[in-house]
């Protein structure tokens, strides 16, 4: 996979764990509220779901960055499956929370965008 592909899948990895804690440790306070979803409204009967859904988006980065570390060790044919994968798993993911409210449509971009990246990069360049 090429330099860019790569870059981008690192740039979605990043996202997610910038998200992580935001959903599962941080989502009482307000201001994270807002930053995630446009509201200060706090809804405490899903804190189950959203540390799931904080540590899926963690797990997400991770098997990103397994699989630019699979690259980078000589495994390229796991490395590029890895980082496929993934990516359309996050494209998905970001097109599904867009399609569920579209008042959503930052984090949807910011979820889709680099992961599309990564692989119109790999399409286009490799």
């Amino acid at each position: 996979m090429n330099v860019l592909s790569q870059v981008a899948a690192l740039t979605a990895a990043a996202v997610h764990v910038f998200v992580w804690p935001l959903e599962s440790f941080l989502y009482g306070s307000p201001r994270i509220r807002s930053f995630l979803t446009g509201s200060t409204a706090d809804a405490p009967e899903v804190r189950l779901w959203r540390v799931n859904v904080g540590f899926y988006n963690l797990f997400l980065a991770l098997g990103l960055i397994a699989g630019v570390v699979s690259l980078h060790t000589g495994d390229v044919n796991t490395g590029r499956s890895l980082i496929v994968y993934v990516c359309i798993f996050m494209i998905a993911a970001g097109t599904v929370l867009f399609v569920s409210d579209r008042r959503l449509w930052r984090g949807s971009l910011g979820q889709a965008v680099p992961p599309a990246i990564a692989l119109a990069a790999h399409a286009l360049l490799d």
